[in-house]
């Protein structure tokens, strides 16, 4: 045993290595996208049923000034003072942001869970010292932005993005407010023109929803996030699609919704999910007792809990009990099942190809990567911008693609912990891995439902690209398998486990009025 785990410790290491080379792949690159004009305005959409918000017209702003007033029109003169003087890097920025800028705040999120997705190692005397929120420079830096803590910091910023813009709409084509370069044909727009009304700027709800989720996920970035927001206010005003009352507007709903989205997560039992060894270890205990095995932490110096045991008591999106979801228990150890499972890991590793080598790699979104859900919101942005959806279609995509991620974690973390199944590595004497083996228990696996649950919905908001998006969360499942990570069966059946938990979500989707 001594032998095998000093070799799981030369192993983890090796992967840490390879998952820091690879970084350049995962680290999220911006998509070289400019400015579109919108396949449709959605005219509707401040109908829309929010996640949050009671309804589009919940939160008040004020009445805008009429555009004849000389408010208004002193407003336009200062806009066009400014955009007479704009510099080359106010004009680089205005290219980056473009009229979608959501998917550019997604990069941001992207490139600092990928910052901060490093698991803390061991102090000096063999302890652990675990990531604080409230001491987020540490050492450790707060937070660690593994899988859980990424799909709910996306969860909740694409929320409160979605529910700001259906504000922002309910209002836009309530006073119909044109934007100034429909009024002033003297005034350039940036961007390929689309008859959206200005009042309130759509920009402004993302940019202050976005840096306010962000901030309080990220607390060290904060100084960062408000430069990125001010960068992307000037943007606004100096692209010639918003005056300054637009942005205001814009701002007030920006942090209505970002208050409300922080509330909710300040309550969400996130903050319990690590727990003291105490705890672990009973859940541990209670799984032996259940069913004659657990999982074992084969790390040295051992970890003493797992991550995140208790991530399946946060509070989910659109499912109400986790235990509804649960999925069937894996086979016994006795079981032929199980034995043929472990001859064929064993074939996999004996007859590894540089095709199932490709595949694990590939999607193996490890330490110092954007995680699982990162790689499907990476996806995600690729297929709005090819579709030239408009700010509030993309919030929503997004929005519902991280609640069923998020749902799906919280489901597959609860089979973990129940079942507390043992990863092959612990059970097949001298197996070894091509990828570092999680800190967490085997069954189900969190690649699988995470990457099965995002497809679904993708699968739905782009029915053309319904059988492509599934066959890339198959591989992903099945990637597990080829790195010796995964049992067959922790893929199958989380695979099946992510359809069946994001289907809560798209029916919820549904009903929100976007496809009437």
């Amino acid at each position: 045993m001594k032998k095998m785990r000093n070799n799981i410790t030369i192993l983890l290491l090796t992967a840490l290595v390879i998952s820091l080379i690879s970084c350049e792949k995962d680290t999220p690159q911006y998509l070289p996208y400019e400015g579109y004009t919108y396949a449709e305005l959605n005219t509707n959409g401040g109908n829309w049923v929010p996640v949050l918000q009671s309804s589009g017209d919940a939160i008040d702003i004020a009445v805008p000034m009429a555009t004849d007033s000389q408010e208004y029109l002193s407003e336009i003169q200062e806009l066009k003072e400014a955009m007479s003087t704009m510099t080359s890097d106010q004009r680089k920025a205005i290219k980056y942001w473009t009229n979608n800028p959501a998917i550019r705040w997604n990069e941001i999120a992207l490139e600092l869970i990928a910052k901060y997705n490093l698991i803390p190692g061991p102090n000096a005397d063999g302890t652990y010292t675990l990531p604080n929120p409230s001491n987020p420079e540490g050492p450790p830096a707060f937070p660690f932005a593994h899988p859980p803590y990424a799909c709910r910091a996306l969860a909740y910023m694409s929320v409160a993005q979605f529910d700001g813009l259906i504000s922002a709409w309910h209002y836009k084509y309530e006073y119909n407010r044109p934007a100034p370069f429909q009024l002033d044909e003297t005034i350039d727009y940036a961007y390929e023109e689309n008859n959206l009304p200005s009042y309130p700027s759509d920009g402004a709800v993302v940019a202050r929803a976005s840096r306010n989720i962000l901030s309080a996920m990220f607390p060290l970035e904060v100084e960062y996030l408000q430069k990125m927001e001010e960068e992307h206010l000037e943007s606004l005003l100096l692209s010639g699609g918003n005056v300054m009352s637009d942005i205001t507007a814009g701002l007030e709903i920006g942090d209505a919704v970002s208050e409300t989205a922080l509330t909710r997560a300040s309550n969400d039992g996130m903050k319990n999910a690590q727990t003291p060894k105490a705890v672990s270890d009973s859940i541990k205990q209670a799984a032996y007792d259940r069913f004659g095995w657990a999982w074992d932490n084969l790390e040295i110096p051992v970890r003493p809990v797992g991550l995140t045991p208790l991530f399946s008591k946060v509070t989910m999106w659109s499912i109400d009990d986790v235990e509804s979801v649960r999925p069937i228990p894996p086979p016994q150890l006795d079981s032929q099942e199980f034995l043929d499972d472990v001859e064929l890991l064993k074939d996999h590793a004996k007859n590894m190809t540089d095709e199932k080598r490709r595949i694990a790699n590939f999607w193996q979104d490890g330490l110092g990567t954007y995680t699982p859900p990162g790689h499907w919101n990476r996806i995600a942005n690729e297929f709005m911008v090819e579709y030239k959806l408009n700010p509030l279609q993309t919030t929503r995509t997004l929005a519902y693609m991280n609640m069923a991620i998020m749902d799906a974690g919280i489901s597959c973390w609860d089979a973990k912990y129940y079942y507390h199944y043992p990863r092959p590595i612990q059970l097949i004497e001298g197996f070894e891995t091509i990828a570092g083996t999680p800190n967490f228990p085997s069954y189900t696996s969190g690649h699988s439902v995470f990457s099965a649950a995002a497809s679904e919905v993708l699968a739905y908001v782009f029915p053309n690209e319904a059988a492509t998006v599934r066959a890339w969360a198959e591989e992903a499942a099945i990637s597990r398998v080829y790195g010796g990570i995964h049992w067959s069966f922790d893929a199958t059946v989380g695979t099946d486990q992510g359809r069946e938990v994001a289907q809560y979500t798209i029916d919820r989707a549904k009903a929100d009025g976007a496809d009437e």
